[in-house]
């Protein structure tokens, strides 16, 4: 597998390639307060992000991080890579919780272009749709989705 490394300068439309693979150089280690601070702003209530005296007694053993802050960490050790250029997001689907994430656990983040298609009402800019995966500390795939973004095209904007 091809694994790429991009910056802000090459990933326009016209630099993404069908079947590229990107390897996003950031970490992040999921905090209590992360899982805390987005729970809370959603208005979850779930006993499982909250209730450390409830979870103990589960088979997990402790809190577990809500999946919404999960997707929102991912996609964003992405972002530097896939979404410099972008114009708007434009779909989000196939997302899929694979296994928990526990405060402490480090995310890492890979890509691959499966689609690339011209938008019809914006000559300025396509249509890339990613493959996303979310990978922790131990390499196990915790998080995927699909992901489509209007991104703009260089030859009308790169300077």
């Amino acid at each position: 597998m091809k694994v790429h490394t991009l910056t802000s300068k090459d990933n326009y439309f016209e630099d993404f390639e069908v079947g590229q693979t990107i390897r996003h150089m950031r970490g992040k280690t999921v905090t209590e307060m992360d899982n805390v601070l987005l729970t809370n702003l959603t208005m979850n209530s779930a006993q499982a992000h909250f209730n450390e005296h409830f979870m103990e007694s589960l088979d997990f053993g402790q809190r577990v991080t809500f999946g919404g802050v999960t997707a929102s960490l991912v996609v964003g050790l992405t972002a530097q890579d896939t979404a410099e250029n972008a114009l708007a997001e434009l779909e989000f689907t196939a997302m899929r919780l694979k296994v928990p994430v526990f405060h402490g656990d480090t995310l890492y983040a890979l890509t691959q272009v499966i689609e690339k298609e011209d938008c019809p009402d914006n000559k300025d800019a396509g249509i890339v749709t990613f493959k996303h995966w979310g990978i922790n500390q131990n390499d196990k795939v915790v998080f995927s989705c699909q992901r489509k973004v209007l991104i703009k095209r260089a030859k009308h904007w790169r300077n």
